[in-house]
């Protein structure tokens, strides 16, 4: 198949393209180095450096003869959008619309799209594990914009017959997640952080808890809804996370390096997926213990 993958160089679009080149398939990477890295391409994909929110980009030579764009290209992390918002919604809400509209224009036959469970909010523990069916309460731009993401995928299936799926990915983890940048998240900022001899730095009592879900499983939940032909369950939206959490203290610990505490901020208390929906619908399921991957990475870095 033919397949465009925005946000191909980034953490886990870069690991997408992979899996896809070694299954046999074409791969176009569409992304603007922005938070990406060109070490990370591919050299069997074709690339064009290119910003997905840019409304006056000639989409031609990129779209024509695709079968599945799976949109990954956005501005990650909730913090820096609550400090930015309006230019997070440029990236995340625009360059969405730009893609689909490109699907519809060039006829691409399925859109996977990479949403969040950000778009939870701060979930009661007696909700926990949290299904799709949970009432939606985003904390932040970067969630909203998920959630709006979310809707147009159902609008543009609705009224122009594009498969659209959403997979709400819960805190991703892996080979490539960056220790340094604006971008990075908890267990590659603390892994930053020790590399540079400075202790980890952890927000309010560190007892928030998130659902650490592998990246190669996250691959693999993107394939399966990607490149099956299957069609009854279109539209649809899942999560996809270990069903696992971890406290941000578990995570310091693990990788035992010194700790201090500043001021909380706003975010989720915990995260837990149930993910018996991908498991039974998809025939998708969890195959990383997080703990022995963490060791592992921990020795590899040099820690």
């Amino acid at each position: 198949m033919r397949c465009i993958v925005t946000g191909g160089a980034g953490f886990i679009g870069s690991n997408l393209v992979d899996r896809l080149i070694d299954d046999g398939n074409q791969v176009i990477i569409i992304d603007d180095l922005s938070t990406g890295s060109q070490y990370n391409i591919n050299p069997k994909a074709e690339i064009w450096r290119v910003d997905v929110s840019d409304a006056d980009e000639d989409w031609d030579e990129i779209f024509e003869g695709v079968d599945v764009v799976f949109h990954m290209a956005c501005l990650a992390r909730v913090q820096p959008s609550i400090k930015n918002p309006q230019h997070y919604h440029d990236k995340n809400v625009n360059g969405l619309v730009n893609m689909l509209e490109a699907c519809r224009k060039y006829k691409v036959k399925r859109f996977v799209f990479s949403s969040s469970s950000s778009v939870y909010g701060d979930v009661e523990e007696k909700d926990l594990p949290t299904s799709e069916k949970k009432e939606l309460n985003p904390m932040s731009p970067y969630a909203l914009h998920k959630l709006i993401g979310e809707q147009y995928c159902k609008l543009y299936n609705d009224l122009y017959g594009i498969e659209t799926v959403c997979l709400r990915y819960f805190n991703v983890y892996g080979e490539r997640q960056n220790t340094e940048g604006a971008y990075c998240l908890v267990m590659g900022v603390f892994a930053g952080q020790m590399l540079e001899g400075k202790p980890m730095t952890i927000n309010g009592d560190g007892e928030q808890r998130r659902d650490f879900t592998y990246v190669g499983d996250v691959v693999d939940a993107n394939i399966k809804v990607g490149l099956t032909d299957k069609i009854s369950w279109l539209s649809e939206i899942f999560n996809i996370g270990a069903g696992d959490n971890r406290s941000v203290n578990d995570v310091a610990n693990l990788l035992g390096g010194k700790k201090i505490h500043r001021d909380p901020v706003i975010e989720p208390k915990a995260t837990l997926a149930d993910n018996s929906k991908a498991r039974n619908v998809l025939g998708w399921k969890p195959t990383q213990d997080f703990e022995e991957w963490v060791v592992k990475w921990k020795e590899d870095l040099g820690l």
